[in-house]
């Protein structure tokens, strides 16, 4: 194991991966739309054998404690509504492939499957539980309530089920500090029916997944490219599981510490960060040739709005008393802008932040396509 200041490298062992599963071998119950009391009949994803991630004692691993010093704040806001797991497995009913009856892979079933692999993977430090964000709630009601109007409704009459779905597992044990920044290690994914085809019959299902860090002092997230997944495409639970394994096992926390450390180091004038919001606005209306010779910036008019509003007013990540700013309040600035992204782009947003800060360092030398922003 390789130790550095302040960071360490994860040692991952070989897991034991199983032949590649058919999915017409699968046990799948036949059912229009799975209910509360049926999920409880659904056989349990069988534990892989998975040996512990073994983690360097340079990056801090205090004694488990209630923190009171960080206020909590959610990881996305946009639309969203918290709710527990057991909402989730209680109240929710499960969507269908309508043309064969075949069941998706259950929002609550993602997150068991990544809680199940961490508590494996890092048997020996806390794991929190999930925290858990839902958005374009799907309703409908129980074939005996056909006639009744929706103020007469019951509560056993009514079924409901999310379109959207985002969740974060956080390891407060493994922490790191950035800039007087606290980071703990969180893992999380991301759900949308949205980009599933259900009106057909069962094939391939998507997951967004990571591994990265989260800022407690904001609680604002840190992608890397090595520790997300934009589409992983599963026909099982077994896959599911091995290709979450396949992601942590190749996430390099001292090379995503390193970067995420350097941005510190690298400011902007006020002016420069003025010339920077000004073309990311333009950027957003050029001709579309001119557009693929720049890198791409996902964020919109409101976002950098927020992004320009923060620089004068965030307590944790505004400008100096000089007007500078460095790059990692940039970045933070542009992560919290995207927490008023819905779910189905967040993660993808969040990865553009952490990429674009890069190229901004890079042009702050004079050799980055990013110059343009600058300029």
């Amino acid at each position: 194991m390789e130790y550095t200041d302040n960071t360490a490298v994860m040692e991952l062992h070989n897991v034991q991966r199983n032949s590649q599963l058919n999915l017409e071998t699968v046990n799948i119950q036949d059912a229009e739309v799975f209910y509360p009391s049926r999920m409880n009949e659904i056989k349990e994803v069988e534990p892989r054998s998975v040996q512990p991630l073994l983690v360097s004692d340079t990056i801090n691993t205090p004694p488990f404690t209630t923190d009171s010093t960080y206020v909590h704040k959610p990881f996305i806001e946009a639309n969203t509504l918290q709710v527990d797991l057991n909402h989730l497995k209680g109240d929710c009913i499960i969507p269908v492939f309508s043309k064969d009856n075949e069941k998706t892979i259950a929002h609550q079933e993602f997150i068991d499957i990544v809680m199940n692999t961490a508590l494996k993977l890092f048997p020996h430090h806390n794991i929190s539980n999930p925290e858990i964000r839902v958005s374009h709630q799907i309703k409908a009601r129980t074939p005996d309530a056909i006639y009744k109007s929706a103020k007469d409704l019951l509560d056993h009459e009514k079924t409901i089920y999310y379109e959207r779905m985002a969740f974060i597992i956080q390891i407060p044990s493994i922490v790191d500090t950035i800039n007087g920044n606290e980071l703990a290690l969180t893992l999380g994914g991301v759900r949308s029916y949205n980009l599933e085809n259900l009106y057909n019959k069962k094939t391939f299902e998507k997951f967004k997944f990571f591994i990265g860090f989260q800022n407690k002092v904001c609680c604002n997230l840190c992608v890397s490219s090595e520790g997300f997944v934009e589409e992983m495409r599963v026909g099982n639970y077994h896959e599911l599981q091995e290709k979450v394994i396949h992601v942590i096992q190749n996430y390099n926390t001292q090379s995503h510490l390193e970067v995420m450390k350097s941005l510190s180091h690298s400011h902007l004038t006020e002016l420069q960060f003025a010339q920077l919001i000004g073309r990311s606005r333009l950027y957003q209306h050029l001709p579309k040739k001119e557009k693929l010779a720049i890198p791409s910036l996902n964020f919109n008019d409101s976002q950098l709005n927020t992004v320009a509003k923060d620089y004068y007013e965030d307590e944790s990540f505004c400008r100096n008393e000089d007007g500078d700013i460095n790059l990692w309040n940039v970045y933070n600035l542009f992560t919290q802008a995207n927490k008023s992204s819905y779910i189905d782009t967040f993660l993808d947003r969040n990865l553009n932040a952490f990429e674009f800060t890069k190229g901004i360092q890079k042009a702050l030398n004079g050799n980055s396509k990013y110059l343009w922003f600058l300029n």
